[in-house]
């Protein structure tokens, strides 16, 4: 019953991060609001980096990120980061789907080389905040992004200033 919540939310947000990433022009991705702000390129790329996590934390009970290994692959075009953003997507998808309810409330931990970056929480409190909710903390800096360069935004729960009533 969790799982198809889960699923159901993620795969309703997959389709708007897909559409809010497809609105990104090549021309925005060096762009950055700030010296400490990541570009458009890194932050859109960290959106779908994001979706590589879900495999870890819905399949494992610690995530060492001292040792994680991402390939992002060329972030110098959109579309490569779209890519990137579908495998990643597809990979999450079959996580949950493949994710046992037991499990949820398994005592689940983040380590950088052994030492805790986050106290111990139940994998469900993870799942929720660290992959659903961190990943609309990032969709909104990057609608911001987008107004900032002067890119329209997609409605992602209704119209927006862009869309023609």
């Amino acid at each position: 019953m969790i799982k198809q919540t889960l699923l159901g939310e993620f795969l309703h947000e997959a389709d708007s991060t897909r559409k809010l990433l497809k609105a990104i022009p090549d021309s925005a991705l060096d762009w950055k609001p700030s010296e400490k702000n990541w570009t458009t390129a890194q932050l859109a790329s960290h959106i779908a980096e994001v979706y590589n996590w879900y495999e870890s934390t819905f399949n494992q009970d610690v995530l060492d990120m001292g040792s994680y290994q991402y390939d992002k692959g060329d972030i110098s075009k959109a579309e490569n980061i779209i890519a990137k953003f579908e495998e990643n997507v597809a990979n999450a998808q079959k996580a949950i789907e493949n994710s046992d309810e037991a499990n949820y409330m398994n005592e689940w931990k983040m380590l950088a080389g052994g030492k805790e970056i986050f106290p111990p929480m139940p994998k469900i409190q993870v799942i929720r905040g660290f992959l659903y909710n961190h990943l609309y903390h990032h969709r909104g800096e990057l609608i911001v992004y987008l107004r900032a360069t002067g890119n329209n935004v997609p409605g992602l729960y209704g119209p927006t200033a862009d869309d023609k009533f």
